[in-house]
């Protein structure tokens, strides 16, 4: 409940705070490419509960033109804009509309396209879709560079899937055993650490 009560907080502050930067940002891709302000894709929450993410729509219009649900280098259907929201995590903010709905956490494990959710191990499915999933988690401040590393795979999907997602589940298994405020203070000060250059 208290976690609950921290989200719809600290979620519906941040929105009255950086309204005129997600208006800002919604006008510049708009203008930049054609196309709705925001790109919705189904994850897996809660219990295995699937609901729909929102972004801020860094791709063309056809953002699974490639086939694959994962983002690979210098992706050619990232638009102009898009690549600075993305290099700056700012194409995650309208999130902050799935902690209000409930469907989010401000701090969980990250949720998975179902493609990649059904490949779980049984007992870390379980224990992972235990908690609600999150805008920012561990394995999100240790991946960062998601992109770019899968970019020097010559199978980037089999990369991701056997390599990446292991060490994912494992940071999101631990979290899930030890979910505190606490600890959720300790990530979201080293997201915003991460965000500002702090490293």
């Amino acid at each position: 409940m208290a976690k609950r009560v921290f989200d719809v907080v600290l979620a519906s502050l941040g929105i009255v705070l950086l309204s005129p930067l997600l208006l800002l940002i919604a006008l510049a891709i708009k203008l930049d490419s054609h196309g709705a302000v925001f790109y919705r894709q189904q994850r897996v929450g809660l219990h295995g509960a699937p609901f729909h993410i929102h972004k801020f729509r860094t791709m063309t219009n056809d953002p699974h033109a490639g086939g694959l649900q994962i983002t690979v280098g210098a992706d050619a259907r990232i638009t102009r804009v898009g690549a600075v929201l993305r290099r700056h995590k700012l194409d995650e903010l309208p999130q902050l509309l799935d902690v209000l709905a409930g469907t989010m956490s401000l701090v969980g494990p990250r949720p998975e396209v179902p493609r990649y959710v059904a490949l779980y191990p049984p007992e870390l499915r379980a224990k992972v879709l235990s908690v609600r999933p999150g805008i920012t988690d561990a394995a999100s401040l240790a991946f960062r560079d998601e992109s770019t590393l899968l970019a020097r795979a010559a199978d980037p999907e089999r990369e991701y899937v056997q390599v990446v997602m292991p060490q994912k589940l494992a940071l999101a298994a631990s979290y899930a055993d030890s979910a505190s405020l606490g600890l959720d203070l300790k990530i979201l000060w080293r997201t915003l650490r991460v965000l500002l250059g702090a490293q």
